[in-house]
């Protein structure tokens, strides 16, 4: 897919020339510092050594202080306590978390994740009746709770009480518990609402540490999971979220607890070299398999494993679950272009709307995404669940699925979301006016512009700039992740150096060179589609849109490019 070019200037152009006089950088890197709101000496030796000495009081957030007293009381006179988690790769590190902290005190804990078909998300009076028939005094929900109205009622009735750690938007009204958690609640003065859930229940490990005198290291030793969280959740990788995840990566490549160590050594995962990347590509999609087809507790028994045997079984369990979902995903994901390609012409149409009674629930979400990326326009997979329609729908820059959902509120039985993503259920006999509906809503306000999505720029760059130098100081600015995506670069006039060739799955392989500079490797991951075009360029030359990373190979190290997007000659993106 071809992309609109779309240069970002800094807040603060003024920046970059003090930046690189004070840092002794170049100007390019000074640049990519004006652009992430860094314009000072001191902001940008916070950026450049973030440390866990900089993270905020969790007492700053709302319901804290009756939160961490209740939490320390239940572990003082050792209570039953239900943690009550979610199902994806948030709410089962965050339930992980919370378990291990209280069994390290010798608390009665066990943990609830809700069943994704049978029960949905959040907590439900299936989880409150579980809670119940143990015999638990406390439930400290994670990643999920601010809309529990109703169930928060039935807990209290139970003579149950309730702490709820949450990070989503809070609904009509705050339930009625012992504590609400969640930096997005309008009363709350907290710094920073862009925790994960997990690292809202980090918080209350740390606030409850505190609470009990002990060294704030007992806090500390969770956040290899936190990090999991933060990077699968795609939450701003900023302010407190960039710490936390720098942190725990650290302990990850250092002293990774038996689960994931079992994990990465099934995956040829390397721990002492284990990236953001590789807990949003590999980690995190096989944790988040175990609730995409259904029982996401098999994530959490590999994340609690007590020995090393018991972890190789929960890893192998869970790589069997990522492998049929994958199979799921692929089968899916053919059937869905098919029908696009057969039945919709893409110049009269703004959106899609897929159904097929038979595809599984748990992957639907994922190739609406792929829809999205593949044909430039809002996805809808739709499935059939208990004669209900139920699906997830995936959108594009420019249009509001959340919104256009509520002007469809009559026809929907439930829906939810945000404006890139979206859930609903749908009345069988309602189908046809919401296909109808959706599509008018979509064509009236996307225009043929809206279908080619933009590609952030950060800045040009010549090739004899690259450097090893260079490569050393725009490392320092992982983690990369929302609010600090990795740079995209731009070289222009570039020459192909030898003959560009397919490796792998479809992935274009070739190298590159610009202006008398050595010649820099390059991969294109599923870009096989441009080999034609690009052999056949006069003079092979073109401008490319690209990241750097480094490549190790038998200890050697070299940098490479991963292309983002190729514009010929005569073409302006």
């Amino acid at each position: 897919m071809s992309f609109r070019w779309v240069y970002s200037t800094p807040d603060n152009e003024e920046a970059v020339s003090a930046l690189q006089q004070e840092l002794g950088i170049p100007e390019k890197v000074a640049h990519l510092l004006a652009l992430r709101g860094i314009d000072s000496y001191d902001r940008a030796k916070t950026y450049f050594r973030p440390s866990l000495s900089c993270i905020h009081d969790p007492f700053l957030m709302m319901d804290m202080d009756a939160a961490t007293e209740r939490l320390a009381k239940a572990i003082r006179n050792r209570e039953r306590v239900l943690v009550y988690g979610d199902y994806d790769v948030d709410g089962t590190t965050a339930a992980s978390v919370m378990y291990l902290f209280l069994k390290e005190f010798g608390v009665e804990v066990d943990f609830y994740i809700p069943h994704r078909f049978k029960e949905g998300y959040g907590i439900n009076p299936e989880g409150i009746r579980h809670a119940a028939e143990s015999r638990a005094d406390l439930i400290v929900s994670v990643d999920c709770g601010i809309t529990a109205i109703e169930e928060a009622k039935r807990a209290r009735e139970q003579g149950i009480e309730l702490i709820i750690c949450d990070h989503h938007n809070v609904g009509r009204a705050i339930p009625d518990a012992v504590a609400v958690l969640d930096p997005k609640r309008e009363d709350c003065s907290y710094p920073f609402d862009g925790l994960s859930g997990a690292g809202v229940g980090f918080k209350l490990v740390q606030g409850t540490v505190h609470k009990l005198g002990l060294s704030k290291k007992v806090a500390f030793k969770f956040l290899d999971l936190v990090a999991i969280s933060i990077a699968s959740d795609i939450v701003p990788m900023v302010d407190e979220n960039r710490i936390l995840m720098r942190e725990g990566l650290k302990q990850i490549n250092s002293d990774p607890r038996i689960g994931l160590k079992a994990l990465a050594d099934l995956i040829n995962l390397s721990i002492g070299s284990v990236s953001t990347s590789n807990i949003v590509f590999s980690v995190g999609p096989r944790i988040n398999a175990a609730g995409r087809m259904g029982d996401a507790s098999k994530a959490v028994r590999l994340l609690i494993a007590e020995t090393a045997a018991e972890a190789r079984a929960r890893a192998h369990e869970l790589e069997s679950i990522n492998i049929a979902r994958r199979d799921e995903d692929s089968q899916t994901m053919e059937e869905a272009k098919t029908i696009v390609d057969e039945q919709y012409d893409l110049d009269k149409i703004s959106s899609m709307v897929l159904h097929n009674p038979d595809w599984h629930l748990g992957v639907i979400g994922i190739v609406a995404s792929r829809l999205v990326e593949a044909y430039g326009r809002p996805a809808i997979m739709l499935s059939t669940v208990d004669g209900k329609i139920k699906g997830s729908a995936r959108s594009i820059e420019g249009f509001d699925i959340y919104e256009a959902f509520k002007e469809c509120e009559d026809l929907l039985e439930q829906f939810g979301g945000h404006k890139y993503a979206a859930g609903l259920t749908i009345a069988e006999e309602n189908y046809e006016a919401f296909c109808e509906r959706i599509n008018k809503i979509a064509s009236e306000r996307l225009t043929e512009q809206d279908f080619k999505p933009e590609l952030s720029i950060d800045c040009d760059l010549d090739l004899s700039n690259v450097s090893m130098r260079f490569w050393k100081l725009l490392s320092q600015f992982e983690p990369f992740g929302p609010g600090n995506l990795r740079p995209i670069f731009v070289s222009r006039d570039v020459r192909v150096v030898g003959v560009p060739t397919i490796v792998g799955s479809g992935h274009l392989k070739m190298k590159v060179a610009q202006n008398g500079s050595g010649a820099f490797d390059v991969i294109g991951f599923n870009m096989h589609e441009y080999l034609p075009v690009i052999r056949n360029e006069k003079d092979q030359k073109m401008n490319i849109a690209y990241s750097l990373e480094e490549n190790n190979w038998n200890g050697r190290r070299t940098l490479q490019l991963r292309l983002r997007d190729v514009q010929l000659r005569g073409e302006n993106p």
